[in-house]
C-alpha cells in the first residue's frame, strides 16, 4: 500500500481481503467500531482508490485494489 492508511483502515482492508462478502455490521463487530465509523473509513478507502464495491448492496462483494 502506497497510500497512508490508519490502523483501523488497514484492518478493514485485511478482513475484506480475506472475505470480500463481509457486511458493515460484521466488520463493526469484528473491529469493535461503530457502524458509522466503519462507513466513514470505507468511504475514505474508496476515495483513496484502495477499495470498491462490486455488485448490489445485498449479494455484492468488496474488492481490495
Amino acid at each position: 500500500m502506497t497510500e497512508k492508511v490508519t490502523e483501523k483502515q488497514a484492518e478493514i482492508i485485511h478482513l475484506l481481503g480475506g472475505d470480500p462478502t463481509l457486511t458493515v455490521l460484521e466488520l463493526s463487530s469484528m473491529i469493535r467500531m461503530s457502524r458509522k465509523g466503519i462507513l466513514e473509513n470505507i468511504a475514505k478507502l474508496k476515495r483513496k482508490g484502495l477499495l470498491r464495491r462490486v455488485g448490489p448492496d445485498k449479494g455484492g462483494r468488496w474488492e481490495v485494489m
